[in-house]
């Protein structure tokens, strides 16, 4: 029933898919009347997080183990901004940002020099040596400790408004829709076709003269600050800033975000990220302490069953109910007649190269 439902809203017109995408922005505006308002403002932060990682992974072709790097060193600048400078959190979050925009650039421009598996163990490496930055210099990040009480300050909003997990949550929320347009836009721009070629065919775009490497790290530094933008957003809802927002595990949990929601569909980053966070909030509301082996647990089913992920899944069988209508041939294109089985086509005719010379008058 759901699939036919979802069939018949395919093949409707664009003014419908626009109010399913009101529909959609109002599922997110009473979302934390239905959750507790901090755990939905994680899924926002998350939901940001994945789509930022699908636009490397499923678009540009490079899987990132060190995406915890970019995610974790924003949230530590948007914590030290907001605490020694007393700046609206807005702009703590855009400097956060651009500080992971500013470790990404040399990190990509030396990652992209490798595809696959040595690619993936490079930003592996790299992150690592942030976290090993952070964990030793204490005396700015914390250590273990961390960094703790970081305010949220707007201008004209008591700071005890502020602090409500309800306000903040809608405080946040434009930051993360002008994320998810950001990345939106990035895709279905030039640039966004080139990168997808660049996925397909390297040799091929660069045999056209488009540099591969320049557009790979500039996708892979966008990537970065969206992913910096959702970090920032997250250190402030938790008022915490913690090793493990720079841990591999950060970035091991958004990998199976985006498998789980489907690779290269961009928008199914955000259902894997509703889902993993609200099973997450569940299990250890429920007291289980083990919830890595049940994520893990998923995460292997979904690959094994569902290659294209929950979004990926459900866009496959619409296409396969909706087959492409064969073209019609020309109207001055006689059709082929049909042929006969065990008969062989005849062969065209002849045609003389020297013809016949036509009679005199």
């Amino acid at each position: 029933m759901i699939l036919a439902l979802l069939h018949r809203l395919h093949d409707r017109p664009r003014w419908l898919r626009a109010g399913l995408l009101a529909a959609g922005l109002a599922a997110v505006l009473v979302l934390p009347w239905v959750l507790y308002p901090p755990v939905a403002a994680d899924i926002l932060c998350w939901g940001l997080f994945a789509v930022a990682f699908d636009l490397l992974l499923g678009h540009a072709g490079l899987l990132s183990f060190g995406h915890a790097a970019f995610w974790g060193t924003s949230a530590y600048a948007t914590g030290l901004i907001a605490i020694h400078s007393g700046l609206p959190f807005y702009a703590a979050v855009l400097g956060g940002a651009l500080a992971a925009a500013l470790i990404a650039l040399p990190i990509g421009w030396l990652a992209v020099r490798r595809t696959g598996i040595y690619f993936a163990m490079v930003t592996l490496a790299f992150a690592q040596m942030i976290y090993f930055i952070a964990n030793q210099w204490s005396s700015v990040t914390g250590g273990e400790n961390g960094l703790q009480n970081i305010p949220r300050e707007l201008p004209g909003v008591d700071s005890d408004l502020l602090a409500d997990s309800f306000v903040y949550y809608y405080a946040a929320l434009p930051m993360v829709l002008l994320g998810l347009f950001a990345a939106w836009r990035t895709v279905h721009s030039p640039f966004g076709q080139v990168t997808a070629a660049i996925r397909d065919n390297p040799s091929r775009v660069r045999a056209l003269g488009y540099p591969a490497d320049r557009y790979k790290v500039v996708v892979f530094v966008i990537s970065a600050a969206l992913s910096g933008l959702a970090g920032g957003l997250y250190a402030l809802n938790h008022g915490f800033a913690s090793l493990q927002e720079v841990y591999w595990t950060t970035s091991g949990k958004v990998v199976i975000m985006t498998v789980l929601g489907g690779i290269g569909t961009l928008w199914g980053s955000l259902v894997g990220a509703a889902a993993i966070v609200r099973l997450e909030d569940w299990l250890s509301t429920s007291g289980f302490e083990e919830t890595g082996l049940v994520t893990g647990g998923i995460f292997i089913v979904v690959v094994v069953l569902f290659r294209r992920g929950v979004w990926g899944t459900l866009a496959h069988l619409l296409r396969r109910r909706d087959p492409a209508p064969a073209a019609d041939p020309p109207s001055d294109v006689p059709a082929d007649p049909p042929s006969v089985p065990g008969q062989q086509s005849p062969p065209p005719p002849a045609v003389s190269r020297n013809p016949a010379p036509t009679s005199g008058p």
